[in-house]
Formats: structure tokens, C-alpha cells, sequence
């Protein structure tokens, strides 16, 4: 039988009055989702079922890495975290400006930090070769960029605004429009995904991915609010966005912690 946007439309009402009734029954505020969230299939198929392998590193504090990616900070350059001057022309669509800080579970900055994103561009299509949506790719536009946060904990990107997809889990299954963050710590080991949405979309409610993050307040810390002051005149607009890594104010964070 075909799913419909109903059928995880009641779905996600379930969850939700579930949710509600664990905390009316004294249960804690869940800022995470459940990884078996049901609204969103392939959850189900894509988190752990075994425990976490064990390294020895005591005999090796290294051995870690010897499968990991190589990077560092020699390797930014100036135009890594501007997404709209890393091609010969300019990308289609609205220039945006993101910017905020990554902090700890007491507000404090988080410093040197490598921070990645990747996005659909302006029609909701990325750059990859498994993607299957047909809107147009545009030449300009590969849709990823990286940089290091400052002292402050602060990062910025230039980019453009992503549009919302298709993603066929059910029929007319729409993502609503978004960034990709990765935050990668002191190794590549304590790689932390998340995304950021933009607001008001109205494919909030239709979306099963944000709607796994049940409780409301935790649901809400993954929306940008709009910055009047990182606009740049006749160019962009500006978005803010802090992650918080820990705490009771953290930042959702994709497979848990």
C-alpha cells in the first residue's frame, strides 16, 4: 500500500500525543528524537542496532585516524565559506548571509573549530550524483563550504537560499528548505551532524524529519531567526543561528549522542 501525506500525517499526530502523555505521566522533556521514529522510515533502517566498536587507542593513540579524512587548518582558504565566489559565474538565486556562534552547554564559545555545510541549491537540487530530482542544476553552485570558527565561536557563510524537494518517502513528500551543518571537534571521530531550517516554512508540519524532534522548544532551536544586521545592503540576507552542544538547550544532533 502507498503511503500518503495523511497517513504520516496521523502518524506524526500519534507520536506527538504520545509524546504528551509521557510528559503529563512525569516523564522528561526528550530533546532528541527517538531513533525508531516511526513518521520517518528510514530511521528505522539507518540507526544502530549494535553496540559501538571498541578501539584500544592506549596502544595507539592514533589508530583512530588511520581510516579518517586529512584536514586542517592550512587547508581553508579565504573563499572556502562563501558559496557563491568558488565559480567563474554567479549562482541563481537569493543570496543569504548565516552566521552565529558554537557554544557549550553554558554559553560559552567554542573556538577553532572546523564547521562544514552542504545544501540543494536554489531549485532544491544538489550536487550529487545519486540525486534524482529533476529540477535544474545550476554550474555555479556546487553547495558545500567549510570554515573555522573564530575566538568568539562565531562562523559565517555566504550562500544562496536552498529551495525545498522532493524526497519520494510518500506520495507528494516534501523537505522543507535547508542547511546542512557538520562540526567536526578535535577529530574526525566527534563529527556532529545537524540542520538548520529557515522561518515559517509551511512544509513544517508535513515534514516527518523535523517533526521527530517531538518536544516544540527543541523542535524551534533548529529555525534560524531572521538578523536585520547581517543583511548586507543590496546583496543578501541575513540569518543567525547558534548550535549549542550540550545541555538543556542543545542543538538537535542527527543519530543522537
Amino acid at each position: 500500500m502507498t503511503l500518503t501525506q495523511h497517513d504520516i500525517d496521523q502518524e506524526i499526530a500519534a507520536e506527538r500525543a504520545a509524546y504528551e502523555k509521557r510528559l503529563a505521566d512525569g516523564g522528561p522533556v526528550e530533546h532528541q528524537p527517538r531513533r525508531d521514529y516511526a513518521p520517518y522510515r528510514s530511521s528505522v533502517l539507518r540507526h544502530p542496532k549494535q553496540p559501538p566498536v571498541t578501539i584500544d587507542v592506549s596502544k595507539d593513540p592514533e589508530l583512530v585516524e588511520l581510516a579518517s579524512p586529512a584536514f586542517g587548518e592550512r587547508d581553508i582558504t579565504e573563499i572556502d565559506n562563501d558559496l557563491t565566489r568558488q565559480h567563474d559565474g554567479e549562482p541563481i538565486g537569493e543570496r543569504i548571509t548565516v552566521s552565529g556562534r558554537l557554544l557549550d552547554r553554558d554559553g560559552r564559545p567554542i573556538r577553532g573549530q572546523l564547521v562544514e555545510i552542504w545544501q540543494a541549491n536554489s531549485a532544491g537540487r544538489y550536487a550529487h550524483q545519486r540525486e534524482q530530482h529533476d529540477a535544474p542544476l545550476d554550474p555555479n553552485f556546487t553547495g558545500v563550504g567549510r570554515t573555522l570558527t573564530d575566538d568568539e565561536g562565531r562562523y559565517h557563510f555566504t550562500t544562496v537560499q536552498p529551495g525545498p524537494y522532493p524526497w519520494r518517502q510518500h506520495v507528494n513528500a516534501w523537505r522543507p528548505a535547508h542547511i546542512h551543518f557538520s562540526l567536526f571537534g578535535t577529530a574526525f571521530t566527534q563529527r556532529l551532524v545537524t540542520q538548520m531550517y529557515f522561518p515559517s516554512d509551511p512544509l513544517f508540519p508535513y515534514d516527518p524529519i523535523i517533526q521527530s524532534v517531538t518536544d516544540d522548544a527543541a523542535r524551534q532551536r533548529l529555525v534560524a531567526t531572521y538578523d536585520h544586521a547581517l543583511s548586507v545592503p543590496e546583496f543578501s540576507m541575513g540569518y543567525h543561528w547558534d548550535i549549542v552542544l550540550d545541555g538543556p538547550n542543545a542543538t538537535w544532533i542527527e543519530e543522537g549522542r
